[in-house]
C-alpha cells in the first residue's frame, strides 16, 4: 500500500501543500487533450492526496487552465490548491504580456474563467520582468489579494536579488509580499536554487514549489537510448538543447546504480531526493497517464539517507 501523502507548510504562511503537486506544464490541454485522460489522471491525483494544481495561463495558451479546471470543478473548492501565473504573452498585442498593472489585472479575470473559479489560491509572477518597476508589481498583486481574487501571491524563475527587492517594498509600503518563489530544481539543476533562490525565500519566509524534478523526463532513464517520438524533449527545442548532453545521458545511466537494493526506479529516487531538499514545500510533478502518476507516487516511500544524498551529491555535483 502506497505511503499516505504528506503535507508541509508553505513557508512561514498557514498553506498547507501536499508533498508533491501536479502541474499542467506541456500537458494538459496540451499534448494530453483526452478529456477522459486529463480527468482520470487528476481524479487519481486528488485520491491519492494532492491538493496542490499548478497552471499557468501559458499552458497551452489557456487551454490548461481550461482542461485542468473543468475536472478541479467536481471537488470542493476548499481542499484544493490550485495556482495560475502571468507574465508570457498571450497575443501579438504590445500590452498582453509582462507584469504591467494593465496586464495583470486583466490577466488574472481571463485565468478565473478558463479556469471557473473566483480565486486562485496561489498567483505566480512567471518571470522577472525588466520592463516594468518591481514597485508596481507588487502594488497590483497586492490589490489582487485585498479584493480575495488571489491568496496568496509569488514569484517563478526569479533571483535572489529580485526577491529581496519584493519583499523590502512590500515591507515598507505594509503590501503583501510574495509568499512563494517557484524554481527549476532537479539533480541536474541545483547549483542556483541552492547558491541563490533557497537562501533569499528562508530569508523571507517563502515557501519553495518545484518545477521540472526529473529535467523533463532525462533522469527517469527515458532518453537512454535517443529520443522517443512524441516525448517533451522532441517537442520542446531550447530544453533538449540543454538538457540532452552526452554528459547528462552519462550521469543518468550511471544513476542505475545508486537504486541497487533500494527497489525503487531512477524517477522515483530523483523526486524523492528533490521533497527532501532544505526549503521544498511541494514538487510539482508531471503525468500523461495514471500509470505515471502511480509511479511518481511511489516516491513518497523512498527516505533519502546521508549514505544516499552523499553518492548523488558525488554523481550529481552542483556544476
Amino acid at each position: 500500500m502506497a505511503k499516505a501523502m504528506s503535507y508541509r507548510s508553505m513557508g512561514n504562511s498557514g498553506l498547507k501543500l501536499s508533498a508533491f503537486g501536479l502541474g499542467g506544464w506541456t500537458t494538459y490541454g496540451g499534448s494530453v487533450t483526452d478529456e477522459a485522460l486529463v480527468a482520470a489522471i487528476i481524479k487519481r491525483a486528488y485520491d491519492a492526496g494532492i491538493n496542490f494544481y499548478d497552471i499557468a495561463d501559458i499552458y497551452a495558451k489557456g487551454e490548461s487552465e481550461k482542461a485542468m479546471g473543468k475536472v478541479l470543478r467536481q471537488f470542493p473548492r476548499h481542499t484544493l490548491v490550485i495556482s495560475t501565473k502571468v507574465f508570457w504573452p498571450m497575443s501579438e498585442d504590445v500590452n498582453d504580456k509582462g507584469l504591467s498593472r494593465k496586464h495583470i489585472m486583466e490577466s488574472i479575470d481571463k485565468s478565473l474563467q478558463r479556469i471557473g473559479t473566483d480565486y486562485v489560491d496561489l498567483y505566480f509572477c512567471h518571470r522577472p520582468d525588466p520592463e516594468t518597476p518591481i514597485a508596481e508589481t507588487v502594488r497590483a498583486m497586492d490589490d489582487l489579494v485585498r479584493r480575495g481574487k488571489v491568496l496568496y501571491w509569488g514569484t517563478s524563475e526569479w533571483s535572489g536579488a529580485q526577491i529581496r527587492e519584493a519583499s523590502a517594498i512590500a515591507n515598507r509600503l505594509g503590501l503583501y509580499a510574495p509568499q512563494v518563489e517557484q524554481p527549476q530544481l532537479s539533480l541536474l539543476e541545483h547549483r542556483i536554487f541552492e547558491s541563490d533562490t533557497q537562501p533569499a525565500a528562508e530569508a523571507h519566509g517563502m515557501g519553495l514549489v518545484t518545477w521540472s524534478p526529473l529535467a523533463s523526463g532525462l533522469l527517469s532513464g527515458k532518453y537512454d537510448e535517443g529520443l522517443p517520438e512524441g516525448a517533451r524533449l522532441s517537442r520542446v527545442d531550447w530544453l533538449r538543447d540543454k538538457l540532452l548532453t552526452d554528459e547528462n545521458r552519462e550521469r543518468v545511466k550511471q544513476l542505475k546504480d545508486a537504486i541497487q537494493g533500494l527497489g525503487c526506479s531512477r524517477a522515483q529516487l530523483a523526486l524523492a531526493w528533490v521533497a527532501s531538499r532544505l526549503g521544498v514545500s511541494s514538487v510539482i510533478t508531471g503525468a500523461t497517464s495514471v500509470a505515471q502518476l502511480e509511479e511518481n507516487l511511489g516516491a513518497l516511500e523512498i527516505e533519502i539517507t546521508p549514505a544516499i544524498a552523499a553518492r548523488l551529491d558525488a554523481l550529481f555535483p552542483a556544476a
